[in-house]
């Protein structure tokens, strides 16, 4: 079955960068779109960016654009999230979501598949 284990979350000073993993498993990676998401308690999930399946075409939430970047290796089954110059208000838990799809999509319920999650903390 599909997987999608995050990792590389953790503790950040304010203006620190951080940088998170998307292992991918059971599917044609490249045949999927993967996107990532975060979500604070008692808050809907939000989107950050998304890659599409050649890597060819990234989409980004305004609130990251500049400091966060997506990228793909598809012979790794990797995806991988950059976060730079981070703040207190990118806290969250970061999710990875897969869909089967030639574009970037940007909304939850497009998503397929789902990682467990990975915490970041940035600290002021």
């Amino acid at each position: 079955q599909v997987q999608l284990v995050e990792s590389g979350g953790g503790l950040v000073q304010a203006g620190g960068s951080l940088r998170l993993s998307c292992a991918a498993s059971g599917l044609t990676f490249s045949n999927y779109a993967m996107g990532w998401f975060r979500q604070t308690p008692g808050k809907e999930r939000e989107f950050v960016l998304a890659i599409s399946g050649s890597g060819q075409v990234t989409y980004y939430a305004p609130s990251v654009k500049g400091r966060f970047s997506i990228s793909r290796d598809n012979a790794k089954n990797m995806v991988v999230l950059q976060m730079n110059s981070l703040k207190p208000e990118d806290t969250a838990v970061y999710y990875c979501a897969a869909r089967q799809t030639f574009g970037v999509p940007s909304v939850t319920r497009e998503y397929d598949y789902w990682g467990q999650g990975t915490q970041v903390v940035v600290s002021s």
